[in-house]
């Protein structure tokens, strides 16, 4: 039986060997700062929330305050024009890099610079584990999107993602748990882990989780979900993150400028490199 394969046959070219897949630019960028040895403030905005106006607002601000990267992304309605017309905006306006933290195959827009592609490791469906992935590396691939290959584990309380992602979540006390998921997300190849304790948990991940990771893998370590003040996302940093996603406490501030400055601070601050 014949398989023709006209739509992708004229842009494969079959290498004499395997490569792995190379860094882009701002993946390139992210670990510039980490061997600097400061942290990288990720701003988290979810399109979904607010019309394109009023993101391209929250995104102006965030990277007037220190902001590193404008990441779009939401487990739910994040798609489609809303997600086009929101990226399409803050990427005319906004002078940093934007990339997606994909909750399904519709969160893939044309207009990012890159995004995770990413396995949420823990899931009870194959969908999440590569199922969506498989479906959407052909939309990527079109789009000429940066990939960055990324393990995503969530732990408790996992909050919405942890429910649409049909996560088997993972205690925050399981430490030897979060470092064996994190060693097979290396060996598998992935560059990022992050972890994820769901948006607008009580709580990040502990510093000890952390630090046990940094001792056992090379992998650039995301914090997501319950960063609520400057001070925790310092202590992440400090224990061996190098990424810290920072969306809701933001949204909410009273004074996001105000917000946005202290936790650039607090992630910024270098610290020794070993």
């Amino acid at each position: 039986m014949e398989i023709k394969m006209k739509r992708y046959a004229r842009k494969i070219k079959i290498p004499v060997r395997a490569h792995r897949i190379k860094l882009g630019k701002v993946e390139t960028q992210i670990n510039k700062m980490i061997d600097s040895g400061r942290g990288v403030f990720m701003g988290l905005i979810d399109p979904d929330k607010q019309e394109p106006g009023k993101a391209l607002k929250l995104a102006k601000v965030m990277c007037e305050g220190g902001a590193d990267i404008i990441m779009l992304g939401g487990s739910i309605g994040a798609q489609g024009h809303v997600l086009d017309d929101t990226a399409k905006l803050i990427k005319e306006n906004v002078n940093v890099p934007l990339h997606i933290f994909p909750g399904n195959v519709s969160n893939i827009t044309k207009f990012a610079d890159s995004m995770y592609f990413m396995s949420l490791m823990n899931s009870k469906n194959p969908y999440w584990i590569s199922g969506a992935q498989a479906l959407g590396a052909p939309v990527v691939r079109k789009y000429d999107i940066e990939v960055i290959p990324t393990g995503y584990l969530v732990f408790e309380p996992g909050q919405t993602v942890g429910y649409v992602g049909e996560a088997n979540l993972l205690p925050r006390e399981k430490i030897d748990l979060a470092v064996a998921y994190s060693m097979a997300a290396q060996y598998m190849g992935m560059r990022f882990v992050i972890l994820e304790s769901g948006s607008g948990a009580p709580a990040p991940v502990p510093t000890e989780m952390v630090s046990a990771i940094r001792k056992t893998c090379k992998l650039n370590i995301v914090i997501a979900g319950g960063v609520k003040t400057p001070e925790q996302a310092g202590k992440l940093i400090a224990s061996g993150a190098n990424c810290i996603h920072v969306g809701t406490r933001i949204e909410e501030s009273p004074n996001p400028l105000e917000s946005v400055k202290s936790f650039a601070r607090a992630i910024h601050k270098k610290r020794k490199l070993k």
